[in-house]
């Protein structure tokens, strides 16, 4: 089901993300152990929102079948991606705990173009044995490893020690590397590839991330089936045009950066990080960003209920309300009329949940990236007088 507000987020993408070269960094296919699950023919479509030459890296979900050493589900992957007409670029899922090494060799001869690794609940305060012979063969095979760096994960100060041993591999962090992102950011610096994708449900988290690494460092995934590529891609223009980056940069973050990584070439010269990690924000913004991220999680929480945001909706609706918005005051309209079609989907006869998820999330990410107007920006130097 279209509407008037979701067809003002597609324009929108359309002036913010290239006409060409999208390439999502993070898609799963096959199912999972927890009932989620995703076909190739559904990532197309999806991807096809975007345009019809959007690509994508996929990779095995935690299949019920994955034992042996992930090898059905690999296989099937690898299938997949070779019957895609070059729209899904393959790697292998890999288990720290069974025959990873083996299993990577046998994937990459077969045609695997990266390596996936999904820690669960390991501290990388101590780090697994295999994780370094990973490392080897990826180096060896001049491929990426994508790391899970999100939920469910402690402290993962080790993986600085191992990356930096490694330094020819390229690595990509998922989710933004949220589990560790300041100490992660802090040392890799120096690391020469190692890249974050925008795979994330809260915007905050990847607006932060354009503060502590260098924007030619982050590349767009959307986590599919978790996320949709058209809201993942428009979390990731709308942070980086927030974060000051013109056309250009914004098509390296899109897929151009992440398209040199797989085809073997240099990444482009990284530069620092382009915003401060102080800024300014409308509180009417923070607030409406808050309360839709509470409703937005009540929503996925098992079992999903969309209608369990429809308080939050509310809430979120009554800052919209406000008589006295100053500059945010367009932002707020624009989220309001979202959210008003988002509550219609949720509520009509002939319901249209994952639509109107689409738009909660649409209107937290406008919240979270409206640039504020210049005039009502204090001082820089108030703003250190408050900082100190």
């Amino acid at each position: 089901m279209r509407s008037s507000a979701y067809d003002s987020v597609i324009a929108e993408l359309g002036q913010l993300a290239p006409q060409g070269g999208v390439l999502d960094a993070h898609c799963h296919l096959g199912r999972d152990e927890d009932g989620s699950s995703l076909h190739p023919g559904a990532l197309l479509a999806a991807l096809d929102e975007v345009s019809g030459s959007a690509r994508a890296v996929v990779f095995p979900l935690q299949d019920p079948d994955r034992r042996p050493a992930c090898r059905v589900p690999n296989d099937r992957v690898l299938e997949w991606g070779r019957e895609s007409g070059g729209r899904l670029t393959a790697y292998c899922r890999l288990d720290p705990d069974d025959d990873p090494v083996a299993e990577a060799e046998r994937c990459l001869a077969r045609g695997a173009h990266g390596i996936k690794l999904h820690p669960r609940g390991r501290d990388w305060e101590s780090v697994h044995p295999a994780v370094p012979a990973i490392f080897g063969v990826a180096r060896e095979a001049g491929v990426p490893i994508l790391l899970h760096a999100g939920r469910n994960l402690r402290s993962m100060g080790a993986l600085v020690e191992v990356a930096l041993r490694f330094p020819e591999v390229v690595l990509v962090l998922a989710h933004a590397g949220i589990a560790d992102q300041a100490v992660l950011a802090a040392g890799l610096a120096r690391h020469p590839r190692v890249f974050y994708d925008t795979s994330c449900f809260a915007p905050y988290d990847v607006v932060e991330l354009f503060a502590q690494v260098p924007a030619e460092r982050i590349v767009f995934g959307s986590d599919a089936p978790y996320g949709q590529p058209v809201e993942g891609l428009f979390l990731a223009m709308r942070a980086a045009a927030y974060a000051g980056l013109g056309a250009g940069d914004r098509a390296l973050v899109a897929g151009g950066t992440m398209t040199a990584v797989l085809d073997g070439n240099e990444p482009p010269a990284a530069g620092p990080p382009r915003l401060a990690r102080v800024r300014p924000v409308a509180g009417s913004l923070v607030r409406v960003a808050t309360y839709l991220m509470m409703g937005f999680s009540a929503a996925l929480s098992a079992p999903p209920l969309p209608s369990r945001a429809l308080s939050w909706i509310e809430l979120a609706r009554g800052v919209c309300r406000d008589p006295d918005p100053g500059g945010a005051g367009p932002a707020l309209a624009r989220i309001g009329n979202l959210l008003n079609t988002a509550e219609q989907l949720i509520t009509a006869p002939d319901a249209h949940p994952r639509r109107a998820l689409g738009l909660i999330h649409a209107a937290v990410t406008i919240a979270a990236t409206e640039p504020l107007p210049a005039q009502l920006c204090p001082p820089a130097a108030d703003q250190r007088r408050h900082a100190n």
